[in-house]
């Protein structure tokens, strides 16, 4: 008897000719007009509606991630739209192209070391945060690694984006033994090597995702979906005020002037 295949299957959503279900609701009755984008997100990953507290920590998450300047990605979206501007969502790819463990994407990282650190079967059982986070911090001096969500170079000494999400986690009941935990590593880092590290958005992100439960594997989607609609914004800005064409041309002209021929 042949091997039968599996069957594909969905749980995300479905449709037919006059119905669209996502997660099991109906999507023009129970979610248009009663979900804001940030609920919706947390559905289409959970399977479920958060709580209003649930709520108010995760958009606060996603919204600290949309923009942050004429950084990497946007610039790499402008010189992309600049070169094709009939593909705007090629534009916008180029941009999150660059969302890494140095961009961005750094919450993977810090989610990643603070569930290695403190699994989650292990919380509550009265763990010694401060040997953790020394543990930690050795760990990653001993390969020569930047630990992940600390430091920033232009936030300093406190990258002001970190205490209000702390605050906000912490009055929606979403402030736990992972934010603690970040906090002391960030100590025991500062104490080694004699530097101001602060604990930066995406390692402050990546500490409330850990109080979430967020599967460290996803979390750096939730910089991916939330940097597209900042540079959405930039690229229509860059339809309208360009900035692209100069930068080019600036960095050709100087570079020329370091590395070019030089008239005798």
């Amino acid at each position: 008897m042949a091997n039968r295949k599996r069957k594909i299957s969905s749980k995300i959503a479905w449709s037919t000719p006059d119905r669209i279900c996502v997660r099991g609701l109906d999507l023009p009755n129970e979610i248009l007009g009663h979900m804001n984008l940030g609920d919706l997100a947390f559905l289409q990953l959970t399977g479920r509606k958060p709580t209003l507290e649930e709520g108010r920590v995760f958009n606060a998450i996603v919204i600290t991630l949309v923009e942050h300047g004429i950084t990497p990605s946007a610039l790499a979206a402008r010189m992309t739209y600049m070169g094709a501007p009939e593909a705007l969502q090629a534009a916008v790819a180029a941009g999150l192209c660059g969302l890494g463990t140095v961009f961005v994407g750094s919450m993977e990282g810090a989610s990643k070391m603070l569930y290695e650190a403190l699994p989650r079967d292990k919380l509550g059982s009265r763990q010694d945060l401060d040997k953790l986070a020394d543990e930690t911090v050795e760990a990653f001096a001993a390969r020569r690694a930047i630990v992940p969500g600390l430091g920033h170079p232009v936030h300093k000494p406190v990258d002001p984006r970190t205490p209000r999400l702390f605050q906000i986690a912490a009055e929606n009941g979403l402030s736990g033994e992972y934010v603690e935990l970040i906090k002391k590593i960030q100590t025991a880092a500062e104490k080694r090597s004699g530097k101001m590290l602060p604990i930066n958005a995406t390692g402050t992100i990546g500490a409330i995702c850990c109080e979430f439960g967020f599967s460290w594997k996803i979390v750096r989607g939730f910089g991916v979906m939330a940097r597209a609609i900042g540079l959405v914004g930039h690229i229509l800005e860059e339809s309208e005020n360009p900035i692209a064409y100069e930068i080019w041309q600036r960095a050709e002209e100087e570079s020329l002037e370091t590395s070019g021929p030089r008239a005798d």
